[in-house]
């Protein structure tokens, strides 16, 4: 978080809350954010919803329904990556967010969006998969913030034509005497710092690190450090998903990150994915309102009828995740299958995966006695690790 902008939310009226969270624990953490309102009852529907949301979120398959029974007129903006969706937010001219975790937390310190009322929300329900609830990126002092829609790792791809099997370890992509030097890649963003912490994590415990996205100076150094080795034998970065895919596919990339949904789209059989030992880094989704939405009854709507089983399955089929509501993988044998690939009903799949956390100068990992990097620090440090 830039110091600038914390020095403006210190002239805002703010609570002291507290972070609770899933991978890591975070109970007692506490950070400073604007008061903002929770939505005390739902009113008349304005007519109308602009949504920031990934590419295949908000489609006419379930939009054309929702704006028939609400008379809320959708209107998408698709962003490409988490920074844009926040830069999107701030202009005020949006109602609704599908956010991953690396932006969430930064909008809700930063007072973009509100605490939310579940009990406005009826399909926010006990088939809303537990390990989706009460997160630290968009829950703070019990208060939520975010309405699950689904989540996904970040996997090891590999051309098993030239491994000739799932390796089952990260280092294939992060040591210098990989067997695949030139012809690795990894994932073009400065949250892709903590998957070299979650790499440090395992092989390097006196590190300390407990939580990939809670790192001090002295833990950044290192992860930065992994980064700058890892640059002299990746082949390229990508953040295109198509540049990803037509490089696995045209032999110009043997191992690196990706997503089980970009394994798919390869559409060939050598190209597989694994979790190695380590565990990973990965995505949980949510939709946030705006704290300047001048659309709240519209976005109440949308968020309780995209947490329907039949709509947050379609959403998870459409774009390639595990769904939020695993009501929906009961629903169908199709439904069923696509919940088996993507994890859906195994928690302890998720248990191995840290979801995107914006890293803040409060550690997360509910150490007080040092202060860790913000998001800021891993912006300005992944700069210097591509060179």
């Amino acid at each position: 978080m830039k110091a600038g902008k914390l020095a403006k939310i210190s002239l805002l009226a703010v609570s002291v809350l507290i972070i609770s969270g899933c991978s890591g624990n975070n109970s007692g953490v506490s950070i400073e954010v604007p008061d903002i309102p929770m939505h005390e009852s739902l009113g008349e529907f304005e007519g109308e919803l602009n949504i920031v949301n990934w590419s295949g979120f908000v489609e006419p398959a379930w939009t054309d329904k929702f704006t028939a029974d609400t008379g809320c007129v959708v209107k998408p903006r698709v962003a490409g990556t988490s920074d844009e969706m926040v830069t999107l937010m701030r202009t005020g001219q949006y109602d609704i967010v599908s956010a991953s975790g690396d932006a969430a937390l930064r909008l809700i310190v930063g007072g973009d969006v509100q605490p939310l009322n579940l009990d406005l929300i009826p399909n926010f329900s006990d088939d809303i998969a537990a390990g989706m609830k009460g997160n630290i990126y968009d829950t703070v002092n019990g208060k939520p913030y975010g309405v699950p829609i689904g989540r996904g790792a970040n996997l090891l791809q590999y051309n098993d034509d030239v491994t000739k099997g799932a390796p089952t370890r990260w280092d294939v992509v992060w040591e210098l005497d990989s067997p695949y030097k030139g012809k690795i890649t990894a994932y073009d963003a400065p949250i892709y710092i903590a998957d070299a912490a979650v790499y440090l994590m395992y092989h390097n415990p006196e590190l300390g690190i407990k939580n990939p996205y809670a790192l001090d100076k002295t833990q950044l150094d290192a992860a930065i450090a992994l980064l700058k080795q890892q640059n002299q034998i990746i082949g390229e970065y990508w953040s295109d998903v198509f540049a990803q895919i037509g490089s696995f596919t045209g032999g110009n990339t043997v191992v690196g990150t990706s997503w089980e949904i970009l394994r798919k789209f390869a559409a060939k059989e050598n190209i597989k994915t694994t979790l190695p030992v380590e565990g990973s880094t990965g995505w949980y989704d949510a939709w946030l309102v705006s704290s300047k939405t001048k659309n709240v009854n519209c976005a109440y709507a949308w968020m309780d009828y995209t947490s329907k089983a039949d709509v947050n399955g379609a959403i998870a089929m459409n774009f390639g995740m595990a769904p939020a509501n695993l009501a929906f993988c009961s629903s169908s044998a199709k439904a069923q299958a696509h919940c088996d690939e993507y994890f859906a009903e195994d928690e302890e799949f998720f248990k191995k995966i840290w979801p995107w956390t914006t890293p803040i100068e409060t550690c997360v990992d509910g150490r007080k006695d040092v202060k860790c990097t913000s998001f800021q620090e891993w912006t300005n440090a992944w700069a210097t690790i591509k060179g």
